[in-house]
């Protein structure tokens, strides 16, 4: 069942919408407390057949009738009209140096393109192929090679530690500190993936510098790069092969990715980005020498771009792989995703079911399901977005920690109302630098309210998703449902 909730912003109301994988029916509670216009003055302007039709869809939203939603196809498209303007007014407005940016649709690169510098002071200009840091984008390639070795029953993803690893895993140097806490045998690789284990996102947060649980394993959605270093020390052990090795083999060969490792390369000197904090000072692009499945990787747009569309296209992984990884494994409560391991909980983003899947983070956009994955450190933001409906993705990576303070805008330019969390993922716009302080998070917005103020909302029918403007009514619906060939998703019902 769906209900409605108001959100924190200038009329805006949401609908609670539940997966696509449950029966549902979702309305919005205007529609409800105006239902009998249909019965009076609105319906008396509407034909027999539309009047019945308008009956038939405020008699289904008051009762909530619950049916098997067809999965829609989304083929509204993509938007790059005046996108070059957009995002070299935004870049300078924000003071990002570089952005590299590609729009996929039907599982193909429709656009890709770089603005900006690779170097300001050297003023080498940035390219498709520079070489870029990937950051925790290297998390979702790292799962996506997790779910193959998944498929040929190498990794369980159910299976404890303690049957997955030689020996205790506090008796690896990497995890003694977890040797009073016998917490460590309830961890799974699933709760790795879906970042559940409830250890630290990194251990050097805490002020001893010492790794720790701050949740019990499976309890809550917790962001830990730790947990994923101990899939990783599983993996290598059950495989016997380094894991950059195995990121080689089997993602960055199957794709293309010929500029794309784990580890730095020394073909990567003169063909790699500087990278820029926010006050615009260069930090340089560090050399990793050790793979790290929790964020090593280097890698270009063109071949991230790659990736993604393989993702889209469901290449290297079974159906039934690629969904699970896709599901959402665990509900997010927290106000915002760092710091994840801070206490409180909200439901602004329960209209949006924000949630975690295997390395990406999914909900449900008025595009149908969408899933994304960012990767930001000091001087680096990265962002891929995908919508299984049309094979639809946008990719940018930047040299610059202020490009996530733009990312909402364009995001919204190309793929228009996505109900993205930007507020739980920090991507907080460069005009609201009121919303950035950390007390913030006491008063936490949804997805579906923009940061500018106003909303909008998502309708499920059985062929369209449709996008309704808050202050709409039943006029709205009634011309938008009884005078097009769509029918509420309700078994046995006609019109």
């Amino acid at each position: 069942m769906c209900d409605a909730r108001e959100l924190k912003g200038p009329g805006s109301i949401c609908f609670v919408k539940i997966g696509l994988s449950e029966p549902s029916w979702c309305y919005p509670k205007w529609l409800i407390t105006n239902v009998q216009l249909a019965s009076s003055q609105s319906s008396r302007r509407l034909s027999h057949a539309t009047r019945y039709c308008a009956f038939l869809v405020a008699a289904l939203l008051i009762a909530g009738c619950q049916s098997n939603p067809t999965k829609v196809e989304d083929t509204s498209g993509v938007n790059l009209t005046g996108i070059d303007a957009r995002v070299t007014a935004l870049m300078a407005t924000a003071n990002v140096p570089g952005l590299t940016l590609a729009v996929i649709e039907g599982g193909s690169v429709v656009y890709s393109k770089a603005y900006g510098m690779a170097d300001v002071d050297k003023r080498t200009p940035l390219t498709t192929d520079t070489v870029m840091y990937g950051a925790s984008l290297t998390k979702a390639a790292f799962a996506y090679m997790v779910m193959q070795l998944v498929e040929e029953g190498v990794i369980d993803l159910d299976l404890p530690v303690t049957k997955q690893l030689k020996k205790p895993l506090p008796s690896y140097p990497d995890f003694a500190d977890l040797a009073a806490d016998p917490r460590w045998m309830l961890l799974t690789p699933r709760m790795m993936l879906a970042h559940t284990t409830g250890l630290i996102n990194l251990r050097w947060i805490n002020e001893d510098r010492k790794l720790d649980f701050k949740f019990a394993p499976g309890s809550r959605y917790v962001y830990s790069g730790e947990g994923l270093q101990v899939l990783q020390l599983i993996v290598e052990e059950r495989t016997g092969v380094p894991l950059a090795v195995l990121m080689q083999t089997r993602v960055f060969d199957r794709f293309g990715m010929t500029n794309t490792s784990m580890v730095w390369r020394d073909d990567y000197v003169g063909r790699h980005s500087n990278r820029y904090d926010d006050k615009g000072a260069a930090v340089g692009h560090n050399q990793r020498r050790r793979a790290r499945a929790a964020g090593s990787m280097d890698t270009t747009l063109e071949d991230y771009t790659r990736f993604m569309a393989g993702v889209l296209r469901g290449e290297g992984l079974q159906k039934k792989s690629l969904d699970e990884m896709l599901r959402a494994q665990m509900k997010i409560v927290s106000p915002t995703q760092f710091p994840s391991h801070f206490p409180g909980t909200t439901d602004v983003n329960a209209a949006i079911d924000l949630s975690y899947g295997l390395g990406w983070a999914v909900y449900q956009s008025p595009r149908g399901p969408a899933f994304f994955k960012e990767g930001s450190d000091t001087g680096t933001d990265n962002f891929a977005l995908g919508f299984p409906n049309g094979q639809r993705a946008l990719v940018m990576l930047s040299n610059s920690s202020n490009a996530k303070r733009i990312f909402f805008d364009i995001s919204e330019h190309v793929m228009g109302k996505t109900c993205l969390p930007w507020f739980w993922m920090g991507y907080i716009p460069y005009d609201r630098a009121d919303l950035l302080p950390l007390a913030m998070r006491e008063k936490p917005i949804g997805g579906c309210v923009g940061p500018r103020g106003g909303g909008y909302e998502v309708v499920r029918f059985s062929a369209v998703d449709a996008v309704i403007p808050a202050q709409a009514g039943i006029q709205y619906i009634v011309n938008l449902v009884c005078t097009k060939d769509w029918v509420p998703a309700c078994a046995g019902t006609t019109v």
